[in-house]
């Protein structure tokens, strides 16, 4: 019988919310402001993680130095994670700064555009045949 889930999948779930909550409430650098952890990503053999993660600021140059200082801490969290987790060997872990949220915005943002000056458009028309129909 196939389980619901893969233990890869479970250990990255568990890492996500041990890694949220370490960025949270033990690293102290000014660097990083607001972080989440939005996934993830541990290879077959439990050797590697990659954590997805995103910042409450949307500057470039704030989120190259909220990375460099998650880079900087890896190894730190990494013993953090050990301590709380329960795992042979703890994954080596990999930040990535995860664009979908901010690509995601920028799409609603496009598609709440278009409906705007779709209605405007039907507006305009609606207008256009009223006048037809009174002249």
């Amino acid at each position: 019988m196939a389980r619901e889930f893969s233990r890869t999948r479970r250990v990255g779930q568990e890492l996500q919310k041990e890694i949220a909550m370490i960025l949270q409430r033990e690293i102290k650098d000014e660097r990083l402001g607001m972080v989440t952890v939005s996934g993830v990503e541990v290879s077959r053999d439990l050797n590697y993680a990659k954590v997805f993660v995103t910042f409450l600021e949307n500057d470039a140059e704030r989120i190259e130095k909220g990375m460099a200082a998650l880079k900087d801490a890896s190894g730190y969290i990494r013993s953090l994670v050990a301590k709380a987790v329960r795992l042979r060997v703890t994954p080596e872990l990999r930040f990535v700064y995860d664009q979908s949220l901010v690509e995601g915005m920028r799409i609603s943002t496009l598609v709440s555009s278009t409906i705007e000056e779709d209605k405007r458009r039907s507006a305009g028309r609606d207008d256009e045949a009223e006048q037809e129909d009174q002249n």
